[in-house]
């Protein structure tokens, strides 16, 4: 779609049915939708009713059909155990018809729910693959999540099956996994039938006669299964969103509008075609990983990189450089907190120089706000357009981006882009009344949203109305505050949360970021709110150096504190910070700011279930210790 951003944008805006209308030509139906958009039931909109298609077509077997089948589909690199290991679209067509033979012979069938939890590895893929081509509803869950965790998802999507492996691997260790699913199974209300088990060679997993199977051995003696239609409005998936306490909210992805908007997303945000390799850093278990780093790329014919590993101690900082230079990637995905861990390790990226990144043309980051540092350090060191752009697992597809396949836009440090076409996007002040631009407020999108997002949350409408379109009625809150500029480019500066009000000053804890992130000796960094009795709240920031960094802590700190006073002003009263060895996240990189606030403040928290890890437990008690330090 190349061609005018914004006037592209205008006509989507103007008549979104008409936009994806058009979109939804490039996409294999089984039968043609007879409605684009079905408005009736606000907020709970429907996108191209009374279609029938199937995902897993319209991912492998269109191309296979198409001549394609000898075509790389998915290049597995594990950093950790030196493996590699190409499979082509019609290699993958049959694994994938193979597992929906074993599903189907357990009596798995349309509607029904499957949970995986693996780790990244093919047989993920395959499974995933294979519940789209018979209807069933996949919902994966990030391997090495407690058992109580698990549990949970098990009682709230109640599986008939639980596919796993005997295994993950972490740098340095082996997190077992079978005993973690059979723990939930026995703390969870619903009783699975079957749990199908991949041994890797790394760790044997113990099987339980009468209900579990063994992969290769189903595999072996399995009827390959044929493609099942599914109505539009389907569920793809569930995918039950991090970080959360209590009963997890199962967000919904609904079938069809999975596929056009990821397809048409390809082609016109990332500007990928058929043929490409295109390479998502992150985990299935993660929205990046269903929607970047098995659909997308499959919809619209790529090679998609499947890694397992890390951007440092796998074995060192270059591992990241190392894939795209052998396997020719020419599109990468990552967050910013890779890169950050990359640029500590390897502040004057040296390692970069040893490999051939010619073939290599955008870098894209998303997942936590990208300051401007490691913008442009990308844009510096790799030599090509970084593409900072935002999105949430409950929109499955980014919301605001630069769209290089239409037209490569000015890059704003600091900013995601403008909005995506058909994505209106606005930000409004806490009475819901438009800001005025470069005003902070909270950042909503007016109804309906565009294809793929989150149409309700599983068999919860009313919790779905609760949590995401009460506080302003017409919108969907994402939860997200900053604001937009004149040209239209949306700078989303933190969570609502996280915007702190120092003696009635409304201020972003991401601005302050920026500025401690701009130090020549900061890696990374997390600013967040202390209860104060004189203003309500004060900013403490929080500090990791870069490797190598030999100046005096206290030198640092007193800089970073003139330096926000200069570039922000007074009125943000930083005055506070400490030097620690890590910032405590989530396994996706989240940094945990709610959670060292609450630290800080001595209030009782919990420790998020998606960092269930001792290492990162430690980190949480470093911060704890260093807060206490103040």
């Amino acid at each position: 779609m190349k061609g005018d951003f914004k006037k592209i944008s205008q006509a989507a805006l103007q008549n979104p049915a008409a936009f994806w209308s058009d979109a939804a030509q490039d996409v294999h139906w089984i039968s043609p939708p007879e409605k684009v958009l079905d408005d009736a039931r606000p907020p709970f909109y429907r996108w191209f009713t009374g279609g029938l298609i199937n995902g897993c077509y319209n991912a492998v077997d269109c191309h296979v059909e198409a001549g394609h089948g000898k075509r790389p589909a998915i290049i597995y690199d594990s950093a950790i155990t030196g493996s590699k290991q190409t499979i082509t679209y019609g290699e993958l067509q049959d694994r994938v018809a193979r597992m929906a033979g074993v599903l189907q012979a357990h009596d798995i069938g349309y509607g029904d729910r499957v949970i995986i939890y693996m780790p990244m590895i093919p047989e993920a893929l395959v499974s995933m693959l294979a519940c789209a081509r018979i209807g069933a509803i996949h919902s994966v869950v990030f391997g090495g999540f407690a058992s109580a965790e698990l549990a949970k998802r098990i009682d709230d999507a109640t599986p008939k099956m639980i596919i796993t492996a005997s295994c993950g691997l972490e740098p340095g260790r082996v997190v077992e996994y079978k005993p973690l699913v059979d723990g939930a199974i026995a703390l969870s209300a619903h009783k699975v039938s079957h749990v199908v088990l991949y041994q890797r060679p790394e760790c044997k997993g113990e099987m339980m006669s009468q209900r579990d199977l063994d992969w290769d051995a189903e595999m072996a003696a399995a009827q390959p299964a044929d493609i099942v239609p599914v109505k539009s409005e389907d569920p793809a998936y569930i995918l039950y969103t991090s970080g959360t306490t209590g009963t997890p909210k199962g967000v919904v992805r609904p079938t069809a509008g999975h596929i056009v908007a990821l397809k048409w997303s390809m082609q016109n945000i990332f500007n990928c075609k058929t043929g490409d390799i295109y390479w998502a850093a992150s985990d299935v278990g993660w929205v990046v990983g269903h929607s970047y780093i098995v659909y997308a790329p499959l919809f619209a014919g790529c090679t998609t990189v499947l890694f397992e590993g890390k951007p440092v101690g796998t074995p060192d900082a270059s591992t990241f450089w190392r894939v795209i230079s052998e396997h020719k990637v020419r599109t990468m995905f990552t967050a910013p907190t890779a890169i950050r861990a990359i640029k500590k390790e390897d502040p004057e990226g040296k390692l970069i120089q040893q490999f051939d990144l010619s073939h290599f043309k955008f870098q894209f980051l998303a997942g936590e706000r990208c300051d401007p540092d490691t913008l442009h350090w990308c844009e510096d060191k790799l030599g090509v357009p970084t593409i900072d752009h935002w999105w949430q697992t409950e929109t499955g597809w980014p919301i605001a981006a630069n769209c290089i396949g239409i037209e490569l836009l000015a890059v704003k440090a600091g900013s995601s882009g403008p909005a995506v076409p058909s994505w209106d996007v606005q930000v409004l002040d806490e009475d819901g009344h438009p800001a005025a631009s470069g005003e902070i407020g909270s950042i909503a999108v007016k109804l309906p949203m565009p294809p793929g997002t989150v149409p309700t949350l599983w068999q919860n409408d009313e919790r779905f109305v609760d949590s995401y379109m009460s506080a302003f009625p017409g919108y969907y809150e994402t939860g997200d505050a900053g604001y937009i500029d004149e040209d239209g480019y949306i700078f989303v500066m933190s969570r609502t949360d996280d915007i702190i009000n120092v003696a009635g000053h409304r201020l972003s804890t991401g601005g302050m970021e920026e500025v401690l992130a701009g130090h020549k000796d900061v890696a990374e960094c997390a600013v967040i709110g202390i209860n104060d009795a004189l203003k309500g709240q004060v900013p403490l920031g929080f500090i990791v150096l870069k490797s190598g960094v030999s100046r005096a802590g206290e030198d640092i700190i007193t800089e970073i504190v003139a330096k926000v006073r200069a570039e922000i002003g007074p009125v943000a009263a930083f005055k506070q910070a400490v030097i620690v060895s890590h910032l405590p996240k989530t396994r996706s990189g989240k940094i945990l700011r709610a959670t060292m606030q609450k630290i800080v403040n001595g209030e009782e928290y919990l420790v998020p279930a998606t960092i269930d890890d001792p290492v990162i437990l430690d980190e949480i008690k470093s911060t704890l210790e260093a807060a206490r330090m103040l």
